[in-house]
């Protein structure tokens, strides 16, 4: 029985209050002159003033741009996507070589951060994608960016680029089928259960519409994420710097193609789902998020600045290429938060400053695809214990990545 409207409006008025408050925190984060406070105090003092500066960053530069469309996407696969569709290519019972390889290859086609992929990763997961290929996802969106690879490669040398692009590749697939390993008695009983229930249906209220009307919006909301953030180009390139250049006119012209999508292919309840479960997931991950940014600014502090962990420690602990090196360089980098192709001018510094080869190639594998703010968002989706062994698996692998590098190298 549907829920009368007075029962309805409570959670209403709570919806409206909560949207009000993450409102106001935005507002407050991106406007207010947190630059004026007072540098140069005791350690603590400055900790806390990287952390909101950090936030401010974070909310001047990735929210709008990055995280609202990302969000709006999820909504969308909550929405629009089946979870038949979702079980063919990504759940438990799906052929394993193709789950894999649309999972692993993903990050080539979305140029987004460790926290941007997070509404993308709770859409897919929350529709009924195995354990692995959501893992194998959650990982490759981050890790194999193109252009990050790409400025990594004219950056810090081509053997470095080519190492990344290969670890990258090769960890999206190594995590997701042992994410699946480890929990593979879980996944048994959700594949049974999926054959026995004999399938998936559409979502209540949704339209089973054309497959190239579905493709078409979502391409179309990916092309506005992807283009509203691309990056000008550090070094010269003409194809990049043409991009660059046409990156509104392109936004632009999307959004417009997008708006008349909408009119013209979707209903008015359509919309209403659609604003509803992005609702859930900026309500699920938005809150933690900042409160993660805030903790790793207190702890690491925004490039090139100190908080409560002395940049010094960092550089003199991964110098060379022993184990420690590339492990200290791995959880580091897990810990702290690289917009997208940030770790970059961050890794050149770095390296001037004495860090091994081994050691910045285990953070490039490991920080991209981790951050303290995306780990907290993971627990709330999937659950302590898996965020445990899937940031352990990343640490692991980005070590042993980085120690093999060194040594060849």
């Amino acid at each position: 029985m549907a829920p009368s409207p007075g029962r309805l409006a409570p959670e209403a008025g709570r919806a409206l209050v909560f949207l009000g408050v993450m409102v106001a925190v935005f507002l407050l984060a991106y406007f207010l002159p947190f630059q004026a406070l007072p540098a140069g105090g005791t350690r603590l003092v400055n900790a806390g003033r990287e952390a909101l500066l950090m936030l401010q960053d974070y909310a001047q530069q990735h929210v709008i741009l990055c995280l609202v469309p990302a969000l709006f996407i999820a909504g969308a696969i909550s929405c629009f996507v089946s979870q038949a569709s979702v079980m063919k290519y990504l759940g438990p019972t799906a052929n394993k070589l193709l789950a894999y390889t649309v999972a692993s290859v993903s990050g080539t086609i979305l140029a987004v951060c460790s926290c941007t992929v997070l509404p993308l990763f709770a859409g897919i997961w929350t529709r009924g994608a195995g354990l692995g290929p959501a893992s194998a996802f959650l990982y490759s969106g981050p890790a194999i960016n193109v252009l990050a690879i790409i400025l990594t490669a004219r950056v810090l040398g081509w053997e470095i680029g080519i190492a990344r692009a290969a670890g990258a590749i090769g960890f999206s697939l190594v995590i997701g089928l042992a994410m699946h390993f480890i929990y593979r008695k879980e996944e048994r009983a959700k594949a049974d259960e999926a054959k026995a229930s004999g399938g998936f249906v559409l979502p209540e209220g949704a339209v089973d519409r054309p497959l190239w009307k579905t493709a078409s919006y979502f391409a179309a909301m990916i092309g506005i994420l992807v283009f509203a953030n691309w990056a000008k180009p550090a070094t010269p390139n003409v194809m990049w710097e043409a991009l660059f250049a046409a990156k509104w006119v392109i936004t632009g012209g999307l959004l417009v193609a997008l708006t008349l999508m909408l009119k013209l292919w979707f209903t008015r309840t359509e919309l209403k789902q659609w604003v509803g479960s992005t609702w859930v997931f900026a309500k699920q991950i938005m809150p933690l998020l900042f409160f993660g940014v805030l903790v790793s600014g207190v702890l690491l502090g925004r490039p090139g600045q100190e908080a409560l962990v002395p940049n010094r420690w960092i550089e003199q602990s991964v110098g060379g290429n022993s184990l420690w090196a590339n492990f200290f360089a791995a959880v580091a980098g897990a810990l702290m938060y690289f917009a997208t192709l940030t770790e970059v001018p961050i890794l050149q510094g770095l390296m001037g400053s004495g860090m091994g080869k081994g050691p910045a190639l285990a953070l490039l594998l490991a920080g991209p695809a981790l951050s303290l703010p995306s780990m907290l968002v993971i627990r709330s989706v999937v659950g302590t214990q898996k965020m445990l062994v899937y940031v352990s698996l990343v640490v692991v692998l980005s070590t042993v990545a980085g120690l093999l590098y060194g040594t060849l190298g």
